[in-house]
């Protein structure tokens, strides 16, 4: 038995006294509510109405009942009417994760624009450094940037290519000098990602592909990290453009081997969601705006390129794999 319906039925049937009244205000057969308000009283072990050929009326406890009701249906009314104009206003808090890289390249300006647009929006940000350790299910929106995906039930919007260049910083060659061509960072000093296993780093010319050892002298899961290890002139590191365009800007990391391409050089930041029916506006809201100001027409960064957010419907829908 569905109670809470039968609840309705029967209050309804008190209020006009009128079972076919009842049934027309509801927008269902009087049979239905016949039978509700029957399966209401078997389940209460009460008899609520008095049913003649012509009158219904209320029994003593049919009264209390309704009464009670009352109260109930009317407290439900107030909590579901508030729920959905909450839902309506872009307004409260979204839980948003994302990558440190995208953290420190770019983040912070969608968050002030939108909420330049919805003053109304907190925004309360978690920041990782591997998707690995990270739940995605507890968030509103997670930012990754990944070079691959495995499945899952996330909707998955790209937003941006990502693009890696071999930084280091004036001092580190004051001292040891630049490389000219890939082979000589066998010689260097290196600074690696600590979740990527792979400790060589491959280039290609016009003569072929280049795989290089390396020499890792400081490892970290952290981009940030090996960011400020390159600044001090630790070594050598392989970062993405974006997180160190000011740097390159400045002066205090120098680009190096322009004119060799790496291979597996990019990477996607995607916009991860869950893409079932029930979103909130205010998510929703906050997903169209991230993906739209990826669609402005705007000169290109080095190592930020964006590219046409999919439409939500074109959405992938993948999850996240070893960055």
């Amino acid at each position: 038995m569905n109670q809470l319906s039968a609840m309705r039925m029967f209050a309804k049937v008190a209020e006009s006294l009128s079972f076919a009244n009842a049934a027309k205000e509801l927008h269902v057969s009087t049979a239905m509510v016949t039978r509700g308000v029957a399966t209401l009283e078997a389940h209460l072990n009460v008899q609520l109405l008095n049913r003649t050929t012509r009158t219904v009326s209320l029994t003593d406890a049919g009264l209390e009942y309704w009464q009670g009701c009352k109260e109930v249906l009317d407290l439900l009314d107030t909590l579901e009417a508030s729920v959905c104009s909450a839902t309506r206003e872009s307004a409260g808090s979204l839980k948003v994760a994302a990558h440190d890289s995208f953290v420190a390249a770019g983040l912070s300006e969608v968050m002030a624009e939108y909420r330049a647009e919805e003053p109304r929006v907190n925004f309360d940000l978690t920041v990782f450094e591997s998707t690995q350790e990270l739940a995605v299910n507890n968030y509103d929106v997670c930012f990754a940037a990944e070079r691959r995906l495995r499945d899952s039930k996330l909707v998955c919007r790209p937003l941006a290519q990502l693009r890696d260049v071999i930084v280091a910083a004036p001092k580190y060659l004051a001292r040891r000098g630049a490389p000219r061509v890939p082979t000589d960072l066998s010689d260097h000093d290196v600074l690696v990602c600590s979740d990527v296993t792979v400790r060589s780093w491959e280039f290609c010319d016009a003569y072929g592909s280049h795989r290089v050892p390396l020499r890792p002298i400081f490892c970290s899961s952290s981009l940030i990290a090996l960011v400020k290890a390159a600044q001090a002139g630790i070594g050598i590191a392989r970062l993405p453009a974006s997180l160190v365009d000011t740097p390159m800007r400045d002066g205090t990391l120098v680009p190096l081997l322009q004119a060799f391409e790496l291979e597996n050089n990019e990477r996607t930041l995607w916009m991860l969601y869950s893409g079932h029916r029930y979103m909130t506006p205010r998510v929703r809201r906050f997903v169209d705006f991230a993906a739209a100001r990826c669609r402005r027409d705007r000169p290109p960064r080095r190592g930020f390129e964006p590219v046409l957010a999919a439409p939500a419907d074109d959405a992938l829908r993948v999850g996240i794999g070893g960055v």
